[in-house]
């Protein structure tokens, strides 16, 4: 809204409308600090071992001369800074479920706490700020492979910031020229060989390890 009281209206509506006798700096001075108050602040994120983030994203690619936009499940471990992506027909829930297990056996281990946000894949109603009621299918997914869920709040990408420029690298790096291939299977065989390059470039071995509970035995969704 462009119609905003500024500092010096407001100065002018006390003087005429409530006979204020003091002058223009006060009243600047406090809205000054009104404004430095009320403006939202955000603090530097922190990606302790054993945390991760899903996402989804979407590319064009090239199957058997066609040109296909297919969905991008990637999970990321910020702290050791390591991507796995797989790409997927559509985003639906027997990918959502999918990509987790594909994940965990490529990482080799399962993370304690992995950061969403509000898909409804996961999301089955926002019941307060920071509450949310699972589907059931996601249940299943936690009880099975018990670990724990952070859902960022609603419009706020920003808490889940690694994983969405990871979404962007992901696209620019394995996927740039329009990758052509002749099977989906194709295209995520080269997707894992990728990813796997890029976490012997990127990942230092000792975090890596301890981005992970390796201790848990990993199961498959059977």
């Amino acid at each position: 809204m462009k119609q905003r009281h500024t500092a010096h209206r407001i100065w002018q509506r006390l003087r005429d409308e409530h006979a204020f006798t003091g002058g223009y700096t006060v009243v600047k001075d406090v809205v000054r600090e009104l404004k430095v108050g009320t403006k939202e602040e955000f603090l530097p994120l922190t990606h302790p071992p054993g945390e991760a983030q899903v996402d989804f994203g979407f590319a064009e690619v090239v199957i058997t001369g066609v040109p296909t936009q297919v969905a991008l499940f990637v999970m990321t471990l910020p702290y050791a800074d390591a991507v796995y992506c797989q790409a997927f027909p559509r985003e639906c829930t027997e990918v959502f479920l999918e990509g987790h297990v594909r994940a965990f056996a490529f990482f080799g281990g399962v993370p304690k706490r992995i950061a969403y946000d509000n898909t409804k894949t996961a999301v089955a109603k926002i019941v307060g700020n920071r509450e949310r009621a699972v589907t059931r299918e996601f249940g299943w997914l936690m009880s099975h492979f018990l670990f724990a869920r952070h859902f960022c709040l609603v419009r706020r990408p920003n808490e889940k910031g690694h994983v969405e420029s990871l979404v962007d690298y992901a696209r620019s790096n394995f996927l740039v020229p329009v990758t052509r291939v002749d099977s989906l299977a194709e295209l995520n065989t080269r997707l894992l060989a990728l990813c796997q390059r890029d976490r012997r470039c990127r990942c230092h071995p000792r975090s890596h390890q301890e981005s992970l509970r390796t201790d848990f035995p990993l199961r498959t969704l059977d």
